[in-house]
């Protein structure tokens, strides 16, 4: 009898699930749940993009576009890295538009990483950079990042696990799930030790937008860098852009090249009405981007502040909209206080462990929600935080 586990790959069976998909999937079928767990904005994305993406279908720009993109959204790219970020990149040899910022990083990391390559990846980070290196049978080497630096990559850090086998580099800010940025100088340190390797440095930035009294920096501003950076973004989180699919990368012509031919043969371009809704965001939705996030900066200080009165401290995010709270000592692993909550009192977070086992002892909380959302998720939190005293 024919046995589909065994028609798998080996690098297929032994992917681990995503921990944020467990937790979310878990809602299924529950009614009354508050649910801080997925990275999606609650507001609708703004008329006028959706308008040009209406207005695309009406006359007729249903048809496949050039696989990097159309003309005129990879200006737009090319114009808004300049305007917002002190970025030149030509739009034509330097950009291309990708189905969300994660099939960016994909291309990224599959024309990069060989067998026994090695990948530098802080942790606590997003779940899908090791998954995607070990799909290509590079080897994960993980610097954890810990509180006392404010969950940040630090030089010292990073001489510590730098080899001759290093061949990239993934700097994860602003951070998804710490909340961590970093600024000009802590760059700086780090591109001291970065230039006297051959690596690259693959610097995901879809948070950019999403910073809090501090620029976002890039460092593909700093000198020698920008040679060897591969720039990630898109339009999920700063347009409230999620289900539209759209992000893109900007890299040397080189690095590009080798991105733009997977890309080629995988996903032929990015979906066509997305493309023309992006380049109206690009154009006049500055305006959006500030207004959602005040919105956000409102619902960060509400939401660090009423934790810590109910005994769950957290750092204040500098940067995307996550809260990584630290639990305090219950006896209950990230994932049973994660699981219990969700159990008991019909509230979903996110363990820490999902984002490394550095994780353990915290979990995330997205305050991409409406304010009255995360104040009644507060409430239930300190109910069941109460109920184990």
């Amino acid at each position: 009898m024919f046995n589909c586990q065994n028609a798998l790959s080996e690098k297929a069976r032994s992917l681990k699930p995503s921990g944020i998909r467990k937790f979310f999937d878990m809602l299924t079928g529950r009614e009354g749940v508050i649910s801080l767990t997925v990275g999606q904005p609650d507001f609708a994305t703004p008329w006028h993009i959706r308008d040009a993406g209406i207005d695309s279908i009406a006359d007729g720009h249903t048809f496949y576009t050039s696989n990097r993109g159309t003309p005129e959204l990879r200006r737009e790219i090319s114009d808004y890295m300049s305007r917002r970020f002190g970025l030149s990149y030509c739009p034509e040899e330097e950009v291309l538009v990708t189905v969300g910022a994660s099939e960016a990083i994909d291309l990224a990391i599959r024309a990069l990483i060989d067998e026994d390559d090695e990948v530098i990846i802080p942790v606590p980070s997003f779940v899908c950079y090791s998954p995607l290196v070990e799909m290509c049978k590079g080897r994960v080497i993980l610097c954890e990042t810990t509180p006392e630096d404010g969950f940040k990559l630090t030089p010292e850090k990073l001489k510590a696990v730098i080899s001759e086998k290093t061949k990239l580099i993934i700097l994860p800010y602003p951070s998804n799930p710490t909340g961590a940025i970093l600024e000009r100088d802590e760059l700086s340190a780090l591109c001291e030790v970065i230039s006297s390797t051959n690596a690259v440095v693959l610097s995901d930035e879809i948070y950019a937008e999403l910073t809090y009294g501090k620029a976002h920096t890039s460092i593909a501003t700093l000198p020698g860098m920008k040679e060897r950076t591969i720039v990630i973004n898109g339009f999920s989180k700063a347009y409230a852009m999620t289900g539209w699919r759209l992000g893109f990368s900007c890299a040397p012509e080189e690095l590009t090249e080798a991105m733009f031919k997977i890309h080629q043969y995988a996903i032929m371009c990015a979906p066509t009405v997305s493309q023309y809704a992006a380049t109206e965001a690009l154009r006049n939705g500055d305006s959006d981007i500030e207004m959602m996030k005040e919105e956000y900066d409102r619902r960060r200080k509400f939401l660090t502040r009423a934790l810590s009165d109910i005994g769950l401290p957290c750092r204040t995010p500098e940067g995307a909209f996550y809260v990584f709270m630290k639990l305090s000592d219950y006896g209950l692993s990230s994932e049973e206080f994660c699981e219990r909550l969700l159990e008991e009192y019909n509230v979903a977070i996110v363990p820490g462990t999902a984002f490394g086992d550095c994780g353990e002892g915290y979990a995330r909380l997205s305050y991409a929600y409406s304010l009255d959302h995360l104040k009644e998720a507060v409430k239930r939190i300190e109910k069941f935080v109460r109920s184990l005293s």
